[in-house]
Parts: structure tokens; C-alpha cells; sequence
């Protein structure tokens, strides 16, 4: 049965949906963790503070890893490192099950985020060289939709776990179907080789120093973008951190254009679709997350609604990115990216330019929707063409890190994105006289906040504007690669 779906023209929607399910249980995963958070608070007795480590922590070791083990598939093998990612996974999920305290749930879940990196490095390399070039964009868009669906189903499934258990069951259930993934994928997944290595190259090895050194860099870089308004970003600690993650960056650079076979080939940004595109993609996440962050606390603590309201609520958004997603990119496989991505950027600043100008204590919350699903279509018209315009610009060799560089790009964006704008809102709330804290935000300082969450909103509409520009500036469509070249089916080119 095997062979013969590995002969079958569909076989690249069957490593589709095997990569899929992992895909799926990580982000499922995700949100039904952040559900259980307060039943874990209550069950060691701690505070919000020390149990969010179990987001951070987690969060922290996939953005560390992710560059590093997207190089270290395209050294190795893809199959082995998503395959070695679902294993520490699923181990780690036990572990954070049976925890006894805290502390070792924090270390359950950092180990978690290991796995996480493999599989998420890995796994979207797998999807796109499982098809032709010119089909980039629909597994792209595809892979999206299930990126989307899981977001929505997380806090779903999280919430009727604890509900109908404890929150440790939020943790077991990605065993059984963690097990499940990895026999499918030893089956289904092909055994793809390394690209070989032309004649008067350097054989590949793996850059540990480029690891290290972009491992610590962007640790500090999160620790101090994450922490700069809770501490001050003048603070000693912040501003000693800066120093350093700047030194250690400075550093990281120097080393990969020194070594033979650098982790990030730095000669990639020479080219257009690729540095420009990265750079969009940054000010892209820089323009929206802040969003998913700050909306809520405006609709629990000013308009006053329950969290399951507002969890419904926001449903519709999250569907637009489900549904966009593959549509864009197909539309980029046949149109190309640039007027997708230009246009996309535009949908969603022109609905926080509405957002800014028309955002009160007392707005309608069908106007709060509307404005929220037009941006996430945007970024639904915007994602898939950039990052299949990115990937179109490098050798297949590179595809496992330059992917993860795209993923990279998103989680350390969001991170900047929540910091940048919680500072505008309570920096204008402090000028107003009230506390400057979003702990603080009520009803009756209902006024000082919304006018902080309008500074942010316009903060984020000329992120948007800079991520137009370089987009629109980028390049024309890229040639698409012949059909017959993906090394995914094992030997066999992918069909169309």
C-alpha cells in the first residue's frame, strides 16, 4: 500500500497532510496551553508571572533553535530532523504531563520547544520541495489554512480538556497523537538526500559557531525587547542586554562570512526577492500582532465582555486566514507576488487607519470585527506570495533554513510588535495620569487607554506603510522552476 501511494500523482498531497497533522498538533498545542494556564497557577500556587515561563520558556527555545536546525535538515535530511523533532515532542508532552512542580514544567515545555524547532524547520522545507515551483504558492497557502485552523481549535480543545478533566490532560493528549504522526511519517515521508555538493565546493558541514552565536543573539535580543517596558528600557539591565545582543550579533556576521559553510549564506541578501522580501515579512508581523495582543484587553476591560465572547469573536478573523490562505497563493503561482503582497499590506493598513480614527470606549463591536477581519485577510493576501517569492530566490539546498528564517521572522516580530505597542499605550496612558500599567486598564480609565490603543494602531498602520514599499519595490514576478526538479518523491519528480 505504501509503494503504491509513493507512485501515486497525489503522493505530494499525502507528505502534505502527514506534515499537516505535526503541523496542526503544534499550533493546537499552543493555544490550548495558554487555556490552562490559571488552573496550573492555581494548582502550584504561584503567580501569572512565573507560569507564563511555561509560554516564554517554550516559545524562547523555538525561536533559538529554529535557524539552526532549518540548516541542520538541509545538511542531514529533513525526515530525520522532523522525525527526531516529533519524538523529543511527544516525550517532552509526557514529562510536562507528570510534572510535580513548576519548574519542571517550565523545563518540560523548553525541551518541548526544541522538538517544536525540528519540526517546524523541517517540516514546511518538506512541503515545498514535495512540490514544483509552480505550485509554491498553493502549499504555502494551504499550509497556512492549517497554521489558521489550529489557532482556531487550540483554545477550543484546551478549554474542553480542563473542563472535562485537568489541565494535565492538555499535555497528555499530544501523546497518542504525537505517536500517531511519527509511524505515518516513517512511513509516508521520503528519505530525501542532501543536495549534492558541486565540484571545488566546500563539503557541508554544520556551523556550530553560526548556532551559538545566532542562538545568543537572539536570545537576548527577545529577553530585551520582551522585558524593556516591564523593567524601562533605559534600565541598566536593558541597556547592558542591548550592548550585548548587539556585540554578539556583530559577531555572528563576522563569523558567517568567514566560515566555509556558513548556517545563513549572508550572500543571499544580495538578492532582492530575498533581503527585501525578509524585510517585509518583519515589518509585516511589526504592523499586526500587537493586535491579537491588545484587542482583547479593550474588549474584556472596556466594552465589558466575557472571555467566551470574545473568544467567539475573534473566530471570524482567524477564518479568513483559513480560507485566504490557499486562495492567495494560488493566486501567486499564476499572477505573482508583488501586487498581492503590495495589496495585501494595503487591506490591513487601511483597516487600522479606520481602527485609529474611528476607535472609542463605546464602539460597535460589529465595526471591532469587521476592521479585524479585513487586516487578517490582508496578512492572508500577504504571507504566502512573500515567502513563496522569498523561496523562489535560493538554491533548494538552502530551502530548510531560508524557510525557518521566514518562521524566525515572524516569532521575533511578534515579540517586538507586543512591546513596542504596550509601551505607546501605557506610556500615553501615564501621560494622561493614570497608572501606566495594562493591568490597570478599566472601565474608568477607559478613556486613557483607547487613546494609547489609537498612537499604537497609527504606529502599526506606517509599519505597514514601510512593509508596502519594500514590497512594491522587491521585484517583478520570478521565473518558476521546472516541474521535474523536487527531491521529495524519492527519486521521482513531483507531478503537477
Amino acid at each position: 500500500m505504501i509503494s503504491a501511494i509513493k507512485s501515486s500523482p497525489n503522493f505530494k498531497w499525502w507528505v502534505f497532510g502527514t506534515i499537516a497533522i505535526g503541523t496542526f498538533l503544534s499550533v493546537v498545542d499552543h493555544g490550548s496551553v495558554l487555556v490552562a494556564l490559571p488552573n496550573i497557577e492555581r494548582h502550584f500556587g504561584s503567580n501569572l508571572p512565573s507560569v507564563q515561563w511555561i509560554v516564554v520558556g517554550y516559545a524562547l527555545a523555538i525561536s533559538v533553535l529554529i535557524l539552526p536546525m532549518g540548516r541542520l535538515g538541509d545538511i542531514i535530511g529533513r525526515k530525520q530532523v522532523y522525525i527526531g523533532g516529533m519524538v523529543i515532542f511527544v516525550v517532552a508532552a509526557a514529562l510536562a504531563g507528570v510534572s510535580p512542580n513548576l519548574g519542571s514544567l517550565i523545563a518540560a515545555k523548553i525541551f518541548q520547544g526544541v522538538g517544536s524547532a525540528m519540526v517546524q524547520s523541517a517540516g514546511i522545507a518538506m512541503v515545498i520541495t514535495s512540490f514544483p515551483g509552480t505550485e509554491r504558492g498553493k502549499a504555502l497557502g494551504t499550509h497556512l489554512s492549517v497554521v489558521g485552523a489550529g489557532a482556531i481549535a487550540g483554545p477550543a480543545i484546551g478549554g474542553l480538556l480542563v473542563s472535562a478533566f485537568e489541565w494535565r490532560s492538555v499535555f497528555f493528549a499530544n501523546v497518542p497523537v504525537g505517536i500517531f504522526t511519527i509511524f505515518i511519517s516513517m512511513l509516508i515521508l521520503p528519505l530525501d538526500k542532501p543536495e549534492p555538493v558541486a565540484e571545488g565546493e566546500a563539503r557541508q558541514r554544520f556551523d556550530w559557531g553560526g548556532a551559538v552565536f545566532s542562538g545568543l543573539a537572539l536570545l537576548g535580543f527577545l529577553l530585551v525587547v520582551g522585558n524593556g517596558d516591564r523593567l524601562g528600557w533605559t534600565s541598566g539591565l536593558i541597556v547592558s542586554g542591548a550592548i550585548a545582543t548587539v556585540l554578539v550579533s556583530a559577531a555572528f556576521v563576522w563569523w558567517e562570512l568567514h566560515f566555509p559553510t556558513p548556517m545563513l549564506d549572508l550572500s543571499l541578501f544580495k538578492r532582492k526577492l530575498v533581503s527585501f522580501g525578509v524585510a517585509a515579512g518583519w515589518f509585516s508581523f511589526m504592523g499586526s500582532s500587537a493586535s491579537r495582543f491588545m484587542m482583547p484587553f479593550y474588549m474584556q476591560r472596556v466594552l465589558e465582555l466575557s472571555p467566551r465572547e470574545v473568544g467567539l469573536l475573534l473566530i471570524p478573523p482567524a477564518m479568513c486566514m483559513v480560507l485566504l490562505g490557499p486562495i492567495s497563493g494560488r493566486w501567486s503561482d499564476r499572477f505573482g507576488s508583488r501586487g498581492l503582497t503590495v495589496g495585501g499590506l494595503t487591506v490591513s493598513a487601511v483597516a487600522w487607519v479606520i481602527m485609529a480614527t474611528s476607535l472609542t470606549e463605546f464602539s460597535p463591536i460589529l465595526l471591532i470585527v469587521v476592521l479585524l477581519m479585513a487586516q487578517s485577510a490582508g496578512t492572508a493576501l500577504f504571507n504566502s506570495p512573500n515567502n513563496s517569492s522569498i523561496l523562489s530566490a535560493v538554491e533548494r539546498s538552502q530551502y530548510g533554513v531560508v524557510s525557518a528564517l521566514t518562521q524566525l521572522v515572524r516569532n521575533s516580530a511578534n515579540v517586538t510588535s507586543i512591546a513596542i505597542a504596550t509601551t505607546v499605550v501605557v506610556a500615553t496612558m501615564g501621560a494622561r495620569g493614570v497608572e501606566p500599567s495594562l493591568d490597570a486598564v478599566n472601565p474608568d480609565v477607559a478613556e486613557a487607554f483607547v487613546a494609547g490603543l489609537k498612537w499604537a494602531f497609527w504606529m502599526m498602520a506606517g509599519l505597514l506603510l514601510v512593509g508596502i514599499i519594500l514590497s512594491a519595490l522587491r521585484g517583478g514576478r520570478p521565473k518558476p522552476e521546472p516541474a521535474a526538479k523536487p527531491e521529495s518523491i524519492a527519486g521521482r519528480p513531483a507531478s503537477e
